[in-house]
């Protein structure tokens, strides 16, 4: 062997007759079974290929993997190891001369068809399959990063080497835990066929460039549905932690983007399939969003919106086409409801990876797509599109609640911008318990920077509320800002909120949570009076009971106020103030015990039936609280002065407002409007059929206006200029003698001292007496 190297090193130009020669001496002993020479014949080439480098070996690898095929194409499994081994040898040498002809598209069928080998034998089927992902390892090598080589990225080649990875990586055993971590353990321990095919898949990923990514993708995609591997989803994660954590992170968002396609073309598969693509892409975003993102955020969340509206419509219809399907219902009902939890959960995982500029664009992006009942933006009506829009409202604000939580923003006019908060409070008003509940939870979200909202979890009266270890921070300008824009929409919408009969202990928790926050991070001495205001007008709420509230809504609004009084008491540090507040707590204590949240907001609360005699130890008074808090520099004014919201178009838009609601409102709207209540003359009763008469004739004028206008568009677009031009003349002619007509009545000659100015039939003559000419009496003069 020493000789034939010398004698090929020295006559570079011999190669390739010594290749052929082996070639045919191997493919003869092939052929008669003597492997012994097989195997000699395969050494021989192996040490001259490692030894020779010269310009000629281009023909000496021609027959060295015409031999190599020979050998894969045997049936034994020895010889398709031994021609494994020698072209993974080949593989790992650097040519100096490029191959323009050369094909490996055997050998990527052969050795994919070897990874899936099922030899009776399991020692022998293993070695089988880790040599043929040893060969793929080989192929990519040796051609991946050649662009003169066959183009190992076609689909056609993807097609047979990713699958033919992960069916190996399939069968890893169940009980093994690995992290998909891209540290590589020596080699000695990589003796299955999983571990090897695991290598091998981020040694291919890891080398894709950006075009690339796709063709990579797509057969795992494929692999996924064909085998259904996506409902137990533990693989399905495994293979694509494997994808993020091997690919550039810049590539990232172009797996992300194959994953919502997917899932859009998988729209109409079980619940189950899609439920593990989108906790799939959760897990995918995740690591993505430590990289490059790239313009997929928006696009990612659309898609999931969209998903989540698709799933809402499956379980009302019970069946993907729209038809009713009786016998599957419940089941889809079901499913459809794990997949809407795994939508809602992804969002908020990828949500809470983003900075906070793409987050406010994220929580814009969601509260838009919330329907609202209002003029401008139309809801479905009937049962069904009733169902829908409650469904889609509850789903969005969840999503939204999601995105929200951990969100921070020392800019609170960013944080929470007008046209957001307009369509979030929007929903506040709505008669579904649930939603106002999400809507109160996401504003607390907002609102609370410094981790506070546990600590208000429950509601009591704490007599040192230093126990809580709350973070305070100084009220900013850009918070003051935001309360002098929006504090009274705020209070508006909690005062409304509290007189809501199907309020159940959760909303009060809320309210609650959110008053205390409002203190903590937004407020400065205006603010506390308000607020002060506002829960003094929601204890008149209950004692008045002008909505006609059960005992247990009244007993909750008396411990609320309770609560938060004691809470801001001892905020504002006011010694007269925590002391008014801690007397009336006291005599509550010991003779109106239901009048407090310990005996309100328990699993079982002790109630007082008789709340409508209700004496004045027992309320928090405004005129008390005013005058110990205007001897401590607070706006007494502002304090003695009772909270009440103003109503807004908003409340005659809520599903909640009956007709009669609208009725007072009108009148209160008349009664503020006239200058004379004794002279205002009663308005007209308002009943159905007038309702009805309105909404037609509103519709009536409104098309009479477009008609005319289109008209007068035509007549401009199509009449000729003459015609045009008189019109406008005629217009010009008659503003002109209007206004000399009212000139003519406005205007009056000066009186003539003489006074010999004469009215005939009423009118001034035409002729007076200049100013510069008149003469007035010596007492006029100075």
């Amino acid at each position: 062997m020493e000789k034939l190297t010398f004698y090929a090193l020295s006559a570079p130009e011999k190669l390739d007759r010594i290749g052929a020669y082996l070639s045919e001496r191997l493919i003869r002993d092939v052929g008669r079974h003597r492997y012994g020479y097989v195997c000699i014949a395969m050494e021989a080439l192996d040490q001259l290929l490692m030894a020779c480098h010269c310009q000629s070996i281009n023909l000496f690898v021609e027959s060295f993997l015409k031999m190599v095929a020979k050998l894969l194409e045997s049936e034994k499994p020895n010889l398709q190891i031994l021609g494994t081994n020698s072209f993974v040898k080949f593989a790992n040498i650097e040519e100096d001369t490029p191959s323009y002809h050369r094909s490996y598209d055997f050998f990527v069928s052969r050795f994919s068809e070897m990874c899936h080998s099922s030899h009776d034998d399991l020692e022998i089927k293993t070695k089988i399959r880790m040599s043929g992902i040893k060969g793929l390892q080989g192929v990519v090598r040796k051609t991946v990063n050649d662009e003169l080589q066959a183009n190992i990225w076609d689909p056609q080649h993807m097609d047979k080497i990713v699958p033919s990875l992960l069916f190996n990586l399939q069968h890893v055993e169940e009980a093994e835990s690995r992290s998909p971590s891209p540290l590589q353990a020596p080699e000695k321990e990589k003796e299955n066929p999983a571990e090897l095919a695991e290598r091998c898949l981020r040694e291919l990923l890891g080398r894709a460039a950006f075009g690339n990514i796709k063709n990579a993708i797509k057969p795992v995609l494929i692999h996924l549905d064909n085998h259904s591997l996506w409902e137990p989803k533990v693989f399905a994660t495994r293979c694509f932690k494997i994808i993020m954590y091997s690919i550039q992170p810049q590539h990232s968002h172009l797996v992300i983007q194959q994953l919502l396609s997917h899932l859009d073309a998988n729209s109409r598969s079980a619940a189950t399939v899609r439920a593990g693509i989108v906790e799939v892409l959760s897990e995918a975003a995740v690591i993505a969003a430590t990289g490059s993102v790239g313009p997929t955020v928006l696009e990612m969340f659309n898609t999931l919106l969209r998903q989540l509206r698709l799933s809402i419509d499956y379980a009302l219809t019970g069946s993907y086409d729209g038809a009713v399907s009786l016998g599957t219902k419940i089941i889809k009902e079901h499913e459809e409801r794990m997949f809407q939890e795994a939508v809602i959960k992804t969002i908020g995982s990828f949500a809470s990876t983003l900075p906070t500029y793409q987050r406010s664009e994220v929580i814009l992006f969601i509260m838009s797509k919330v329907p609202i009942p209002s003029l401008h933006h139309p809801v479905e009506t009937g049962r069904t599109g009733e169902n829908r829009n409650r469904l889609t409202q509850i789903m969005l604000l969840k999503s939204l609640l999601q995105v929200s939580t951990g969100f921070q923003c020392n800019n609170m006019m960013s944080a929470l911008p007008s046209n957001f908060l307009d369509r979030l409070l929007s929903t506040a008003l709505m008669e579904d318990a649930e939603i106002r509940l999400f809507v109160l939870e996401i504003l607390i979200s907002f609102i609370d920077r410094h981790g506070n909202r546990h600590k208000f979890s429950t509601i009591s009266t704490l007599g040192d509320i230093s126990v809580l270890k709350l973070k305070v921070d100084k009220c900013s300008r850009q918070d003051t800002v935001f309360m002098k824009k929006h504090s009274q929409q705020l209070y508006r919408h909690i005062y409304l909120s509290c007189k809501e009969e199907t309020n159940i202990q959760k909303h009060y928790e809320a309210l609650y949570g959110l008053l205390a926050l409002i203190s903590i991070e937004l407020a400065n001495e205006e603010v506390m009076v308000d607020l002060i205001r506002l829960v003094l007008a929601v204890q008149d709420v209950a004692q008045v009971n002008e909505e006609n509230l059960p005992a247990y809504n009244r007993c909750a609004l008396y411990a609320l106020g309770a609560a938060y009084l004691n809470l801001i008491s001892q905020l504002t540090t006011v010694p007269a103030f925590c002391q008014h507040i801690h007397e009336v707590i006291e005599t509550r204590k010991k003779e109106a015990p239901y009048m407090l949240p310990e005996d309100v907001f328990v699993e079982r609360p002790r109630l007082s039936q008789n709340l409508d005699g209700v004496v004045i130890e027992f309320l928090f008074r405004q005129s008390k609280i005013s005058e110990v808090l205007a001897g401590s520099g607070y706006n007494s004014d502002r304090l003695c002065l009772p909270y009440s919201p103003q109503l807004t178009d908003e409340d005659r838009l809520s599903k909640r407002k009956s007709i009669g609601e609208t009725i007072s409102l009108q009148v209160e709207v008349e009664s503020r409007n006239s200058p004379e209540k004794e002279e205002r003359v009663p308005a007209e009763e308002i009943t159905y059929e007038t309702l009805k008469k309105a909404i037609v004739d509103s519709v009536a004028v409104e098309e009479q206006e477009r008609e005319r206008r289109r008209q007068v568009v035509e007549k401009f677009q199509k009449a000729p200029f003459e015609e045009i031009a008189a019109h406008c003349g005629a217009r010009a002619s008659l503003l002109q003698s209007k206004l000399n007509q009212i000139f003519e009545i406005t205007i009056r000659p000066p009186p003539s001292p003489s006074g010999t100015i004469t009215a005939a039939y009423g009118q001034p003559q035409n002729h007076s007496i200049p100013v510069y000419e008149m003469k007035f009496p010596d007492l006029c003069v100075y």
